[in-house]
């Protein structure tokens, strides 16, 4: 069950471990898919049998595909906020690749709040340090600093 908090607790929170995702499967079937919708069919990732022959011994995720997964790992292991009226997506001030996620690999992500501030009334920019990790990998798949901005109704913000 995801925990709940309120708006004036994430301030709080700055400097801590949000929390850690479950575990996502990625079969080649989540691969392909993706492959469809980007047209990025590059044989690493669609091709079983010539990405046996590459260093990587079988196809590998597309590496925004594994970026892409952020939002689901975010919904399920960071805290929901009860005034949150809607999520927005800021970008990225830094993203690192640094492993493959081979077919049928799980990754999970763990989410470490870096920085929160008020950006106007009733919006908050959240500063995420992100680690996408692979099961049973000696290096994460991914790294990144993410910033989102939580939309609020400004009544629900009172300073202390």
């Amino acid at each position: 069950m995801q925990r709940v908090i309120s708006v004036m607790e994430i301030k709080d929170l700055v400097g801590t471990e949000l929390g850690v995702s479950k575990w996502i499967d990625v079969p080649q079937s989540r691969i392909d898919v993706f492959a469809d919708a980007t047209d990025d069919h590059q044989f690493i990732h669609v091709d079983p049998e010539r990405a046996a022959e590459t260093p990587f011994g079988g196809t590998i995720a597309h590496g925004f595909l594994t970026l892409s997964m952020l939002s689901a790992m975010h919904t399920d292991a960071v805290p929901q906020v009860k005034e949150d009226h809607f999520g927005i997506n800021y970008g990225f001030n830094k993203i690192r690749f640094m492993a493959p996620v081979p077919v049928d690999g799980r990754i999970r992500g763990r989410f470490f709040l870096k920085d929160a501030r008020l950006r106007g009334p009733g919006r908050m920019m959240t500063t995420y340090e992100v680690t996408i990790e692979i099961e049973g990998g000696k290096k994460p798949a991914m790294t990144a600093t993410w910033l989102t901005i939580i939309q609020f109704d400004p009544k629900d913000w009172v300073e202390a």
